[in-house]
Order: C-alpha cells, then sequence, then structure tokens
C-alpha cells in the first residue's frame, strides 16, 4: 500500500459543528474510519421513482454492451455487473433524486456550502456473480482534487453480505490517494498483505439508507 505521488502533502480535513444532517458519532466515525451508515435518509418514494427510471436505463444499457461490445466494455460485463454513468442527464427522476434534502444536508455537513455533482452512476450487480470487485478507491480511477469528495453508495434493494454489500478498509482514507494498478476486473490499491493487516469492515444497508465513504476509503 504505498500513496500516489500526486497526493504527497495530503491532509485529511475535519469537519466543525453543528450538523445538519449527522450526529456528533457519524462524524467522529467519519475522521476515524472514512466511512458510516445513514440510516432512513431517502423516502421510498423517491426510491421507487427512481428505480422506474433505472430498470429502463440499465436495460439500454446492457443492451448496447451485447450489441456493441460482445459483452464486455471495461469494467462492464453483460449479465454480470453494469455502469450507466450520469442518469441524471437522462432521468427526470434521478435529478429530483440528488436535490433529497438528506443529500444537501450531507454535503453541508462534509464538504460545505458550496458543493457540485461531480459523477453519478447506476450499478447493477447480477445474482451468482462470483467475482469480487477489486479494492480501489474513487479517486484512484480518476485523480482529482480537492482529492477526498464525497461518495453516497445508496441501495435500490437490500444490501447484505449474502447478496452483496460495501466492503471498506477502515482508516485508509486519511493516506490520500494510492498507487492503482490494472486487474481484468478494474483498478486495484490493496495487496492480500494489505487486506490482511487492515480493519475490513461490511457495512449491510437498506432500502433507504445511504452508506456515506470518502472517495479515498477503499
Amino acid at each position: 500500500m504505498k500513496r500516489d505521488e500526486r497526493s504527497q502533502g495530503f491532509e485529511w480535513p475535519q469537519t466543525t459543528p453543528p450538523y445538519h444532517c449527522i450526529t456528533d458519532e457519524q462524524a467522529e466515525q467519519w475522521h476515524r474510519d472514512g466511512y458510516f451508515l445513514l440510516k432512513n435518509a431517502i423516502p421510498q418514494a423517491a426510491i421507487a421513482a427512481l428505480l422506474a427510471d433505472a430498470d429502463a436505463l440499465e436495460a439500454a444499457r446492457e443492451a448496447q454492451l451485447r450489441a456493441q461490445h460482445e459483452g464486455h466494455f471495461l469494467i462492464n460485463r453483460a449479465g454480470e455487473i453494469t455502469f450507466t454513468i450520469h442518469i441524471v442527464k437522462q432521468s427526470r427522476a434521478a435529478r429530483q433524486f440528488v436535490f433529497e434534502p438528506a443529500l444537501i444536508d450531507l454535503c453541508r455537513d462534509l464538504i460545505g456550502p458550496d458543493a457540485r455533482l461531480y459523477w453519478d452512476q447506476l450499478v447493477y450487480k447480477k445474482p451468482e456473480n462470483l467475482q469480487e470487485f477489486p479494492w480501489h478507491q474513487d479517486n484512484g480511477y480518476t485523480f482529482v482534487k480537492p482529492e477526498n469528495y464525497l461518495t453516497c453508495w445508496i441501495p435500490l434493494t437490500p444490501a447484505t453480505i449474502d447478496n452483496g454489500c460495501p466492503w471498506v478498509a477502515a482508516g485508509v482514507h486519511q493516506s490520500g490517494t494510492l498507487q492503482h494498478w490494472v486487474t481484468d476486473l478494474g483498478y486495484q490499491c490493496l495487496t492480500e498483505a494489505d487486506e490482511a493487516s487492515l480493519a475490513i469492515q461490511p457495512v449491510e444497508a437498506e432500502v433507504g439508507d445511504v452508506v456515506v465513504f470518502s472517495s479515498l476509503t477503499p
């Protein structure tokens, strides 16, 4: 586990209360571990509206992969895992979704009053996909500054250990952006030895929850 040369001098920024959305305990976990779970943050109606558009967008992406790329393009694999990017440009429900009060307050608490939507994507991980997704930092895919942007992972169906949920390497975020290397399944930043020495934690989430983590949290 080595720091990316472009990340030399990085220092993890602190936040200050009072908070609009999160608790002092969640703020402490954010600084210590680089993530926390925000329960019941998104109304079920908003999830349902987004899901109605999401299924159609994903079906179109799946068809495109099969028609143009023989089912495999970058880290997309038809029938296994698909990434549909910038859905706010394609879906009114998605545009409304990103203005959910909880998401706005999260940005205010962890970033500040002047935040922008840098990236949005719809990820469908299909049943019986036995491939593990490589350990990576979001900022490892495309290095940007500020390095420590906010990622909100929002499940459209329950995410459990049995059917698949995020796993995080707690505490690594304070090291800045790590060196990544390319594998067949995507970018990787941790070796097996790294993984054995770190605090690896699953984060199960229900529909309506938000898994909040730093772009520097693998």
